[in-house]
């Protein structure tokens, strides 16, 4: 890639939460993907714009890999990761997180973070109206 094509660009993070009903294989892939979707819809993300996507779960969500909602989706040619949450004093329970690496021309004021159902609890201010998260 030349210069030219990458200046004003930079590598900006996308931070999302959302919690699952269950311990379940199917529950916690399709959470993931939900909140993807709405990471991805929210701020105008192409895939190909992706460097990589961080996944973490709280230790009391053992049954799926939520990276495997990614895959899903077709994500195949970006980087993913999975980790287990620290396990002190978590505030909410069944809780994945994703924090998206995105090469874009944005600036990090106008990055839309998602925060949805429970989750919102860890960042109000950044939490979706129900309408929002339709």
């Amino acid at each position: 890639m030349r210069d030219s094509d990458v200046k004003g660009l930079a590598c900006r993070g996308v931070r999302g939460a959302i919690c699952v009903g269950e311990n379940e294989k199917g529950a916690i892939i399709e959470a993931s993907a939900r909140l993807l979707r709405l990471l991805l819809t929210a701020n105008d993300i192409e895939a190909e714009d992706l460097a990589s996507i961080f996944f973490t779960a709280t230790p009391d969500l053992d049954a799926a890999f939520p990276a495997a909602g990614a895959a899903d989706m077709g994500l195949d040619d970006v980087a993913l990761l999975c980790a287990q949450e620290i396990g002190a004093e978590a505030p909410i329970a069944r809780c994945i997180r994703i924090l998206m690496h995105w090469n874009t021309s944005k600036k990090a004021t106008e990055i839309k973070h998602v925060y949805i159902g429970e989750a919102a609890l860890l960042r109000p201010e950044r939490a979706l109206s129900p309408e929002e998260e339709a």
